[in-house]
């Protein structure tokens, strides 16, 4: 074997660390950026939340009535593009999109602005709350019906086991472990006293399907709505339609869901026209009597980006900015970094380490929503008759056709697409909602599929009930508006949209 050298050039990716953060930051949705905030703040100690309240115009998000200079849309670097820029360099301008491509273009004074969590801006009073202070104040099902509970007479053994079957419902109110089980669960070797467990929680049981709200504590859907009817009886409630809805839900419910009013005829003993006038009963009744004590915190969605409308008629342009509510507002500590560069002993390299690193996490948040600002602009371009019109005017739009446009790869348009929100005027949406695949028209374009779900929808509305559109009707009815859509993507997407079959819409 002879020896030699050679020389070869090769080409490869090194993920920095700036450039693994760059990239986590990105995919991050609001709350885990807030999280991850909080927890830099407390790591390092170069890093500080800015104090003084920066201005609106700060963050390119003046009014529309703000005088401000437009100038053309330029090139940004995105997050995972250029993470590790020079950190001593002046910040670069901040700028908001329209959506006819201007850009309003704002001085940066270096720091990055904006609370992680959503500001109280109560200036009317303190009356006013927002969505996250009503949320917070909401009480739970289990500590609703504690404070009942807290009213009732009992002694100390039946008030444990009431104050157990509280604990042991779902969120939804309902008892899904048999009385036999929690028993064994607080006594598995003893069969007496698993005998007296059972007895106390048949009692407890009792109680408990008689407090608020109605439904509590049951066990099946049949034994939720029975108890629902009962206890409207009690009120006084269309007395004689409860005893028939209450023989209705004693049958196998999949008769009700089907509309079978012949063979709950013969099961209940009553007429044709009792059961169809005790159905609409029925359908007005909670099958999830826990549901308005869901913690709806939960639920609260902060909008990242925010697009309102600017001009009326051909002036009409959408206007696309941060939202500052979302937007941390950072900055290095200045009496720390100061020591640290008047002072060079032992640890100086590891300080300054933690300084750099403080650095780089300001720049990567404001690369961050650089990106996402970029992005929604982007998708604002392409889906303007959406903003105008509705979501029957959605176009269809793939991630690669941003991606190619803004120059950056499919998996940063993917990052920044997920857990990210746009309010706009028909309501907030997670930008991912704006791509859907195309459908094949007569006429040799394409139709998104979100368009599509739109118009079934539409169609559905406005069927009759006593004679519900199938999914082959529904196929035939986008044919004639010149859309190629199968039966099997009709019913594909009627169960996305969580529309029942032709034969459970069908009303009596």
């Amino acid at each position: 074997m002879k020896q030699g050298l050679s020389l070869r050039v090769s080409q490869h990716l090194a993920l920095t660390p700036q450039l693994q953060q760059s990239i986590r930051l990105l995919q991050l949705s609001t709350l885990e950026l807030s999280q991850e905030v909080e927890q830099m703040l407390d790591d390092n100690p170069f890093l500080e939340r800015a104090q003084d309240e920066l201005p609106r115009e700060e963050f390119g998000l003046a009014h529309s009535n703000a005088p401000a200079a437009e100038e053309e849309h330029g090139d940004h670097g995105s997050a995972a593009d250029s993470p590790a820029a020079d950190n001593d360099s002046p910040g670069e301008p901040e700028a908001s999109w329209d959506g006819d491509g201007s850009t309003e273009v704002v001085p940066d004074d270096g720091e990055w602005g904006g609370d992680a969590a959503p500001r109280k801006n109560n200036a009317s009073g303190d009356d006013d709350v927002d969505a996250t202070d009503l949320a917070r104040e909401h009480e739970s099902l289990h500590a609703w019906l504690h404070r009942q509970a807290l009213a009732l007479r009992l002694g100390e053994e039946d008030r444990c086991a009431l104050s157990f079957l509280i604990e042991s419902i779902n969120d939804d109110g309902y008892l899904e472990d048999p009385l036999e089980s929690l028993a064994a669960s607080l006594a598995p070797d003893d069969l007496e006293q698993r005998e007296e467990l059972v007895h106390r929680f048949t009692v407890a049981l009792r109680l408990l399907q008689h407090l608020d709200p109605p439904g509590v504590g049951a066990r099946t859907l049949g034994e939720c709505l029975t108890l629902q009817l009962r206890a409207m009886q009690e009120a006084g409630e269309s007395v004689a339609l409860c005893d028939t809805a209450i023989r209705i839900c004693a049958q196998p419910l999949d008769l009700l869901a089907r509309r079978d009013v012949k063979r709950l005829a013969q099961l209940c003993g009553d007429s044709d026209a009792q059961l169809r006038a005790a159905i609409p009963l029925i359908a007005r009744l909670e099958p999830k009597p826990g549901r308005r004590f869901i913690d709806v915190e939960r639920n609260v969605i902060v909008p990242d980006v925010i697009v309102t409308k600017v001009g009326n008629g051909a002036q009409t342009r959408f206007r696309v900015q941060l939202n500052p509510d979302v937007m941390p507002r950072l900055r290095v500590h200045d009496v720390y970094a100061g020591a640290l560069k008047a002072h060079r002993g032992e640890g100086h390299q590891a300080l300054a380490q933690r300084l750099q690193e403080a650095r780089w996490f300001i720049k990567n948040i404001q690369q961050r929503f650089d990106t996402i600002l970029r992005v929604s602009n982007a998708i604002v371009e392409r889906q303007k008759n959406f903003f105008m019109h509705g979501e029957l005017a959605m176009r269809p739009l793939v991630l690669r056709e941003i991606a190619d446009e803004l120059g950056l790869h499919e998996s940063t348009i993917s990052r920044v697409t997920t857990a990210k929100y746009m309010a706009t005027p028909f309501g907030t949406f997670e930008l991912k909602y704006f791509f859907g695949s195309a459908l094949g028209t007569e006429t040799g374009g394409n139709a998104s599929s979100t368009a599509v779900r739109a118009l079934i929808k539409q169609f559905v509305v406005a069927e009759d009930t006593k004679k519900p559109l199938s999914d082959s009707q529904i196929s035939e009815m986008l044919k004639e508006q010149g859309i190629e859509c199968a039966r099997r993507t009709v019913a594909k997407y009627r169960e996305a949209l969580r529309i029942a079959p032709a034969n459970l819409r069908k009303a009596l």
